[in-house]
């Protein structure tokens, strides 16, 4: 039997009940994608502090929280771990990443309108090397 293609997202016909999935990572970014793309609808929640970053909650939505996030120039988080799935883009300014693995130390920037995918045992630092804030927009599973 084959599925018929014009029932994709409505109810099984058959009554079946359908389980729910996460979002993949692929779907994680393509959110991230379709709110950079619209600033209009998130760009006066931004604020700038220059005692730290400010994170804004955006959404959450279908289990995906999303924020916004301000780093001020020099700042830096301490070393931390991503045990959760989240997925990042820089939206204005430049951030830093040392990740930090077994192999050894690595240093990396991240720039503006790349997908940025964090997870798994990933240990690392972020820092705002530059004399301007940064911005930042991120997706992650709500149940996390």
């Amino acid at each position: 039997m084959a599925p018929d293609l014009m029932m994709r997202g409505q109810d099984d016909p058959h009554g079946r009940a359908l389980a729910l999935r996460p979002p993949t990572v692929g779907q994680l970014a393509s959110r991230i994608r379709d709110l950079a793309a619209r600033p209009a609808g998130w760009w006066h929640l931004v604020a700038f502090d220059p005692a730290g970053p400010v994170r804004v909650p955006l959404d959450e939505v279908d289990g995906v929280r999303l924020w916004l996030t301000t780093w001020p120039p020099a700042h830096r988080t301490g070393v931390h771990d991503h045990v959760d799935t989240e997925v990042s883009t820089v939206i204005a300014g430049e951030l830093v990443e040392v990740s930090i693995r077994p192999e050894g130390v690595t240093e990396r920037p991240l720039r503006a309108n790349r997908i940025r995918v964090h997870g798994g045992t990933h240990t690392h630092e972020l820092t705002n090397p530059g004399p301007a804030f940064a911005i930042t927009l991120h997706a992650q599973l709500s149940g996390k």
